[in-house]
């Protein structure tokens, strides 16, 4: 736990410090967003009906751009396999710094959202189930991103074949939050929507730290 706790801290430390990271990710956020209504037009009704959908869609995305570098740059100046060596496990160094992605771009995104939602013209009552649902999804995302991003580190320009291996790993979380604000905003039951995205990011935080640890060694080797 002591080596969890110093990886995560170390991580969300220097993500701050650098301060690029968690604003790339929201200015891309931003921007992806309010794109939407120019190219579809101003209509409150096509906007509310794909809201949710956007918003996901561009969360989903904005969290892409800073995997690339969760494991690559400490792969480069050799922190990776100090960390190897050291008695902390691979698994929970995959896990930290899975985490430390998730706090310094999946938060940011959650304060985002509501507002960006609000400019899609998306109804009041879908809010809660939206915030909820980026409360549940994201940290998957950090998970499986994770992955890919362990098994494309020491790949020379791995962004590219990263969201390859990504996106496909993102279509249940996207398919269960869009669905659980959908369902919201038509007055139907969002719940069983939650529980199986939910399900999703605990399944993602078994499976993660030992795929990731499991891609971590290879590229060492």
């Amino acid at each position: 736990m002591n080596g969890f706790l110093t990886v995560l801290g170390h991580d969300v430390g220097l993500a701050y410090r650098q301060g690029g990271a968690a604003l790339l990710a929201v200015a891309f956020f931003v921007v992806v967003v309010t794109l939407f209504p120019l190219g579809v037009g101003p209509e409150s009704e096509i906007l509310a009906r794909i809201s949710a959908g956007v918003v996901w869609t561009a969360a989903l995305l904005a969290a892409l751009l800073s995997l690339d570098r969760m494991f690559q740059a400490d792969l480069e100046d050799g922190s990776l396999d100090l960390l190897a060596m050291s008695p902390v496990p691979m698994a929970a160094v995959v896990l930290a710094k899975c985490a430390a992605h998730w706090i310094t771009t999946g938060l940011p995104l959650i304060v985002a959202a509501p507002v960006l939602a609000i400019l899609m013209q998306m109804p009041i009552e879908g809010l809660p189930v939206l915030l909820a649902s980026m409360l549940l999804g994201t940290p998957a995302l950090s998970l499986l991103g994770g992955i890919g991003a362990a098994l494309t580190a020491g790949i020379r320009r791995g962004g590219v074949l990263l969201s390859l291996l990504v996106l496909p790993l993102y279509i249940p979380v996207l398919i269960f939050a869009v669905a659980a604000v959908d369902a919201s905003i038509g007055g139907l039951a969002a719940r069983p929507h939650l529980l199986l995205l939910a399900a999703v990011t605990l399944v993602s935080s078994v499976i993660a730290p030992i795929a990731g640890a499991a891609a971590i060694r290879l590229a060492l080797e």
